[in-house]
C-alpha cells in the first residue's frame, strides 16, 4: 500500500502541482486544450468510438496498476507495443477520423483567402425562388400520399463522389419531375436525388449512413442516410417519410423532423441568401480591384 501512495505522490501530485508563475501563454494553452478536449468528447459521444474507448480506458488502467505493482515485464512489453497500438487505433478509428478531418476542412477559417478563385462557383451555386417553391411543393405533395423521398440540395461542398453512384439526370428541377422519380415501382425511386443549382443532377444515389447514437431508433435507413450526408458535407437533405408522410430536413448533422412548409421554405431561403451575399461580396472585391488597376 505504501508503494501505491508513493507512486501517486511522485507521478500525480507532482504533475498536478501548479507552476510557480503563470503567464498569458499558459492560459492560452489551457483554453486551447480545453476546446479540443471538449470537441473530442462530443465526437466520441456521437460515434461508435465510445464503445471502443471503454476498452482503451481498461488498458490504460491496467498499465497504471502494472506500474504501481512494479510488474516490470508487463510494463516493458506494453511500452514496446505502444507504437503498434497507436497504429492499430488509427486503423480502427479510420472512418471516424476521416469524418473529423472532413468536417475540419469544411470549416476552414482560411477559405476567405482563396475566395477569389471561387467567384464563378459561388455565382453558379445559387438557386432560384422557383426551385425553392418546387422543392417545397413536391416534398409535401409526396408526404400527403406517403411517398418516400430523399433529396440532397448541394451547397458549397461538391457531391460528385456520391453523384457517380447514381444515374445521371441533369434536368431542370420541377415538382412533377421529383414526384415522378420517387413514384412507387419506377426505376429511379430507390436512393437519393442530388440537386445542384436549379437542376436535378442524378437519381438513385447511395449516401453514407450516420453512426449517430442519439438518433431515434424508430428512424429508418432513409433518415440515417439524410443525416449521414449532412455530416460529411454542408448540404441540406429533405427527407419524406414513407411510413408517416412527415417531411424533415437534415443539415450539419442535425435532423429537424416533421417541419412545416413555411419552415422548410425559410431554411432554403437562408441558404439562398448566403449564396447571394457571397456572390455580391466577391463581385464587389473584383470590381474594386479592377478600379484600382485602372486608376494606376
Amino acid at each position: 500500500m505504501e508503494a501505491f501512495w508513493n507512486w501517486i505522490r511522485i507521478h500525480v501530485v507532482s504533475w498536478l502541482a501548479p507552476p510557480k508563475t503563470i503567464e498569458i501563454i499558459d492560459i492560452v494553452q489551457v483554453l486551447l486544450i480545453a476546446y479540443f478536449v471538449y470537441h473530442l468528447i462530443l465526437w466520441v459521444k456521437n460515434t461508435r468510438a465510445y464503445t471502443l474507448l471503454k476498452g482503451i480506458l481498461f488498458i490504460v488502467a491496467f498499465v497504471v496498476v502494472a506500474n504501481v505493482l512494479n510488474m516490470d515485464v508487463i510494463v516493458w512489453l506494453l511500452g514496446n507495443l505502444s507504437v503498434a497500438a497507436i497504429t492499430a487505433v488509427v486503423i480502427i478509428f479510420q472512418p471516424e477520423l476521416r469524418k473529423v478531418l472532413e468536417q475540419m476542412g469544411h470549416k476552414n477559417p482560411l477559405s476567405s483567402l482563396f475566395s477569389l478563385s471561387r467567384v464563378s462557383e459561388v455565382a453558379n451555386m445559387r438557386f432560384s425562388d422557383q426551385t425553392i417553391n418546387e422543392l417545397v411543393r413536391a416534398s409535401f405533395e409526396m408526404g400527403e400520399v406517403k411517398t418516400g423521398a430523399l433529396i440532397v440540395v448541394e451547397r458549397e461542398v461538391r457531391l460528385e463522389e456520391y453523384e457517380k453512384t447514381g444515374i445521371p439526370v441533369d434536368a431542370i428541377l420541377t415538382g412533377q419531375l421529383l414526384i415522378n422519380i420517387f413514384e412507387h415501382n419506377t426505376p429511379l425511386h430507390d436512393g437519393a436525388v442530388i440537386v445542384r443549382n436549379n437542376r436535378v443532377m442524378a437519381a438513385t444515389c447511395y449516401l453514407p449512413l450516420s453512426d449517430n447514437m442519439e438518433l431515434n431508433k424508430k428512424l429508418g435507413t432513409r433518415h440515417r442516410a439524410g443525416v449521414g450526408i449532412s455530416e460529411v458535407s454542408d448540404s441540406l437533405t429533405i427527407i419524406v417519410s414513407e411510413e408517416t408522410g412527415n417531411v424533415s430536413y437534415a443539415m450539419e448533422g442535425e435532423l429537424h423532423t416533421a417541419v412545416t412548409p413555411s419552415e422548410l421554405r425559410e431554411q432554403l431561403h437562408k441558404i439562398q441568401k448566403l449564396y447571394q451575399m457571397d456572390y455580391t461580396r466577391f463581385r464587389r472585391k473584383g470590381r474594386d480591384k479592377r478600379e484600382n488597376k485602372s486608376a494606376q
